[in-house]
C-alpha cells in the first residue's frame, strides 16, 4: 500500500512538472474561445496537441471534450495565436514563406510561399480561410510545435 501511495505520489508530481510550461503566462488579448465568440479566459484551458487551448467558461471546455475534432480549426489557430505553434512553411506547399505574403487569418498571421497561394486565402469568404490554413492537413504541412528551451 506505501509502493502504491509512492507511485501515485511520484505520478502526479511528474504529471504536475511535465505540465508546469503549460501554466505561464500567456497573453489572450484579441484571442478568443476555441467554441465561441468570446474573449478567451487563462483560467479555462484544456490540453490539445502538446499545448494548451483556451476557453470563455468551462460549458466551452465541455463541448470541446466531447468532440475536439469539431474545433480542431479554431484550436489549431489559437495554437499558433499564442505562440505554442509557429510556422515554419506555407499551409498549401510545405514551401519557404515569403514575407511579402504575411497577412491575418482569423486573428493570426500567416505567410505564404508566394502571391498565388495568399490570394485564394484572400479570395475566401467568412471561415473559410481559417479553413483553409488551420484545417489539418495544412496545420501539419505548415505548423509546428514550439520547443521551449530548459
Amino acid at each position: 500500500m506505501v509502493a502504491g501511495l509512492a507511485v501515485l505520489l511520484i505520478t502526479s508530481a511528474s504529471v504536475f512538472a511535465a505540465n508546469a510550461h503549460l501554466n505561464k503566462e500567456v497573453d489572450l488579448e484579441g484571442v478568443q474561445c476555441v467554441v465561441a465568440d468570446r474573449d478567451a479566459q487563462a483560467g479555462k484551458t484544456a490540453q490539445y496537441k502538446d499545448g494548451s487551448v483556451y476557453f470563455c467558461c468551462g460549458g466551452c471546455a465541455g463541448k470541446f471534450a466531447k468532440t475536439p475534432e469539431k474545433f480542431a480549426v479554431a484550436a489549431n489557430r489559437q495554437l499558433v495565436q499564442t505562440g505554442q505553434y509557429t510556422q515554419t512553411g506555407c499551409p498549401f506547399s510545405g514551401g519557404s514563406i515569403d514575407k511579402s505574403t504575411v497577412m491575418k487569418v482569423d486573428g493570426a498571421k500567416v505567410g505564404f510561399c508566394c502571391g498565388k497561394c495568399k490570394a485564394r486565402v484572400e479570395s475566401a469568404e467568412g471561415k473559410e480561410a481559417a479553413k483553409m490554413v488551420f484545417g489539418e492537413k495544412a496545420f501539419a504541412k505548415g505548423f509546428k510545435k514550439v520547443e521551449k528551451e530548459g
